[in-house]
């Protein structure tokens, strides 16, 4: 192929941002089907993430780059297309070059996974822009990574809360005005939902999170409580996990914790403040954790996650907890 291929970079390499068949025929393997489940149940991942995942299947970093560019590039499969996307999204940067791949299912991927029964409408993966969905899934893999490396906690996944409960994450909660001072209802839709099963002396405990993840877009306040903010949000927890609206919504007699995440420091800082002028003494069903901006699309996952270990920050006591104790 000559050089001025558009098919090839002028080294001769296939591009990243787009997929160059090379006629390969690829079938699907253990591993191949591990990763399609892990970011159907997450959301887009890293490639270092992905083979955290499959270290027990093969531990060649190497050779999982080598095949998640198979999975990505070759369109010779049983489902007609290549089974993975890379977002075109994380290639607008600079120096994308220097940061990992990040994959997600493409329609091939969701057709394999929906033909062998694997498909589930209410696993996770998060709405809204890329760069938040991608936050997200870096958040909840990292946290499920931490319960693989430990082994004596076990990671429920969001598909499986819902589908036993027979409900949908979307939940309305009634909160009053702070300012009119009338109830007020709005929908409340968590960013990511997941449990952990603690293996401890005694038998099994179980405690649940929901996750809310912000890269410092929404206003600490806002005008009116039709646009989401972090005020409307702590006001709904306060209802919704404070007064137990979630037990009956997702059939759970375990406790519940809301962690809410950011990228900013200031956003940090003032959403503590916040939290501390509506609960003065204390909401230790919500915490907090920062997560600097250059870390966050690229936390990357597999042995890079130790953040996920650290503990999380309560409000008004200023204590931590730590979410891998039962």
């Amino acid at each position: 192929m000559s050089l001025a291929s558009p098919s090839l970079d002028t080294l001769q390499r296939r591009h990243r941002d787009r997929p160059v068949s090379s006629g390969k025929r690829v079938t699907l393997q253990e591993r191949d089907w591990l990763w399609l489940q892990k970011i159907h149940q997450h959301g887009p991942l890293s490639s270092s993430e992905l083979h955290a995942f499959s270290g027990h299947l093969c531990i060649s970093p190497k050779r999982a780059r080598d095949r998640l560019t198979d999975l990505f590039n070759e369109e010779r499969t049983p489902h007609s297309g290549a089974y993975l996307m890379r977002p075109p999204q994380q290639f607008a940067r600079l120096d994308a070059r220097y940061h990992e791949l990040v994959h997600d299912l493409a329609p091939a991927g969701e057709h394999a996974l929906r033909e062998a029964g694997l498909w589930h409408d209410t696993a996770g993966g998060a709405s809204g822009p890329w760069k938040h969905r991608r936050l997200v899934a870096a958040i909840t893999a990292a946290i499920e990574l931490e319960t693989i490396r430990r082994g004596d906690v076990g990671f429920i996944p969001q598909h499986a809360i819902l589908d036993r409960a027979q409900t949908t994450l979307r939940h309305p909660v009634p909160f009053e005005n702070p300012v009119t001072g009338k109830i007020e209802t709005r929908d409340l839709i968590p960013d990511a939902l997941f449990g952990l099963e603690y293996h401890t002396p005694d038998g099994l405990r179980f405690r649940f999170f929901v996750v809310e993840a912000d890269r410092g877009t929404e206003p600490a306040r806002a005008s009116s409580f039709n646009r989401k903010s972090h005020q409307r949000t702590f006001l709904q927890y306060m209802q919704y996990v404070g007064r137990g609206l979630y037990k009956p919504h997702l059939n759970l007699t375990s406790g519940l914790l809301v962690l809410h995440v950011t990228t900013r420091a200031a956003t940090f800082d003032g959403m503590l403040r916040l939290m501390d002028s509506i609960a003065p003494r204390g909401c230790n069903y919500q915490l907090f954790r920062m997560i600097p901006e250059e870390g966050a699309p690229a936390l990357d996952g597999g042995e890079g996650s130790g953040w996920a270990q650290a503990p999380w920050l309560r409000n008004a006591t200023q204590k931590h907890f730590e979410i891998f104790t039962p």
